[in-house]
């Protein structure tokens, strides 16, 4: 499916699977050669976005950013990675929630004064992007707005970057403290200045964000993993509402707001590495406890269970386990096939999932297949990999989810499909199995999946299964990816004063409403998902 940009995601089967959250990591180290450890730690969170990376580094005395799209591998090399010198660095994977897949949102994002400059790296996203603009807006009074949003970034990031940049003539830890407590939404930063390198995190704890300990300095990263990855010992996640500085005086914590922990549960399903910890618990052994709770809710008799490559597998192993049926691999899967630049012909691309996933006909022909995944959305690769199967022979096939129906969009930092493309939210188990065309189809209960993170409900967000948003959402409706792109003129003084727009360069026919009737300041991305059936 061709993006914004013209490129394919890196899915052939568009808004299957959920698109992940973005990475980020933060490492200060004098003698280190940190943008070198800065690319291993995003190779480590890879997984959380692959839409454009990049490194911001100083020397203490300036910041150099340098960002693209693509992969990690893609965007930088030895000679990129030389240019990056300094004692502090951030970095950035991005899968975009809040402002189109485009170079001009790559992050890290870069403002500042003559006095300091400021690079920020976002993992979630904010709810309260409008009102955020809105602020922009006041604190500007008719200035043009220059930085990342006078060049054409549309994220939420770009406006955190704006409003920490203000008042120069104040720490950079004042004004975080006085721009987080702001924020409503999800949302991990790493953040710097020429000296200082900066870390925090929502109350909710939406997203996870950990730190860790190099003999020479400190790490901050989305996943344990990636400080393990770079050889630094684990030390503790970044509270809820904390604001942690790390300088050459060592390492100050504040708590801005209340801890109201909200974990983000889909983290344990499939959004986190397998050997991820996050709050206390291996993210593998959730799955694989996961498995087995499916095979006590929804036991069949069958030949061979397998997983769907890659997160389906460890439920796959639990379910065999408990269920007493041998795994078994039923899929090869192409370890090279992650984004492609190629646009494939429609047929092709109709056939495309067979470029991730080809079924291996020995293990299957002849029996019955017990098959596990993470998570259905559309039910689109569902149906292509069970007629894959009965195509290898499978004599049977009975699919079973490790999560709930999704049936509710994510605007914390998932790019879920719209609530009306879920199709859990318009049909029941039994209509989604004929659909797939699955003998038999059986979703873990809620109860079951929480149980299996070893964390509390009242500490879990659950939103894309239950429609219950721990985080109240704008009331007024104004949310969603694409909110600053298709914002009514308005709300666009300021860096726009010099720059006359007309209706259709808005995409609204009657100065109001795009060519769907759709008020502008609801329209893009899952904004209208829950107002729409």
């Amino acid at each position: 499916m061709t993006r914004g940009d013209g490129r394919l995601s890196h899915d052939l089967m568009p808004g299957e699977n959920p698109q992940d959250a973005c990475g980020v990591f933060g490492v200060w180290a004098p003698g280190e050669d940190v943008a070198k450890l800065t690319y291993f730690g995003l190779y480590a969170l890879q997984h959380r976005g692959q839409e454009s990376a990049g490194i911001a580094t100083s020397d203490g005395e300036s910041i150099l950013i340098y960002k693209d799209m693509g992969l990690v591998s893609q965007v930088f090399d030895e000679s990129s990675l030389s240019s990056l010198r300094g004692h502090l660095a951030i970095g950035h994977n991005r899968y975009s929630t809040t402002g189109g897949s485009t170079w001009e949102n790559a992050q890290p994002t870069l403002g500042g004064s003559e006095e300091r400059t400021v690079a920020l790296a976002h993992n979630g996203n904010l709810i309260n992007t409008a009102e955020l603009r809105d602020l922009v807006d006041e604190q500007h009074a008719g200035r043009k707005i220059g930085g990342e949003i006078g060049r054409g970034n549309t994220s939420d990031t770009a406006l955190v970057t704006a409003l920490l940049s203000e008042h120069p003539e104040r720490s950079l830890e004042d004004v975080a403290l006085d721009v987080l407590p702001k924020l409503r939404g999800a949302f991990c930063f790493v953040f710097m200045n020429e000296q200082t390198l900066y870390a925090a995190r929502d109350p909710q704890g939406v997203r996870p964000l950990a730190l860790g300990r190099l003999e020479r300095g400190w790490v901050v990263a989305s996943e344990t993993a990636a400080l393990q990855t770079i050889g630094a010992s684990v030390v503790r996640e970044i509270e809820p509402g904390e604001l942690i500085a790390i300088d050459e005086n060592g390492l100050r914590s504040h708590k801005f707001a209340e801890a109201k922990p909200k974990g983000c549960v889909f983290e344990y399903v499939y959004l986190a590495r397998p050997d991820a910890v996050i709050r206390g618990r291996v993210v593998h052994e959730a799955r694989v406890e996961m498995g087995r709770q499916l095979a006590r809710e929804h036991p069949v008799e069958a030949d061979l269970v397998i997983g769907v490559p890659e997160s389906g597998v460890p439920a796959a192993t639990g379910y065999a386990q408990e269920a007493g049926i041998p795994f078994g691999q039923g899929f090869v899967k192409n370890a090279y096939v992650g984004r492609t630049f190629i646009q494939p012909s429609q047929t092709l691309r109709q056939l495309g999932i067979r470029l991730k996933l080809n079924p291996l006909e020995h293990a299957i022909r002849g029996r019955r297949i017990v098959v596990i995944d993470d998570s259905i959305v559309r039910g689109n690769t569902q149906r292509a990999q069970i007629r894959m199967l009965r195509e290898a022979g499978a004599t049977e096939i009975h699919v079973r989810i490790s999560s709930p129906p999704v049936k509710w969009p994510c605007f914390y930092g998932i790019d879920f499909a719209t609530r009306a493309e879920l199709v859990a939210n318009g049909l029941d188990t039994e209509a989604i199995r004929a659909s797939i065309g699955a003998d038999s189809l059986g979703y873990i209960s809620e109860d079951g999946m929480i149980a299996s993170t070893d964390q509390p409900a009242s500490e879990l967000c659950s939103a894309c299964f239950t429609g219950d948003y721990p985080i109240a959402l704008p009331e007024d409706g104004r949310i969603g990816k694409h909110l600053l792109e298709t914002l009514p003129i308005e709300l666009r003084t300021g860096h726009d004063a010099s720059i006359e727009h007309t209706p259709a360069d808005r995409g609204e026919v009657d100065g109001r409403r795009d060519a769907d009737g759709v008020n502008v300041g609801v329209a893009g991305g899952g904004s209208g998902a829950l107002l729409h059936p």
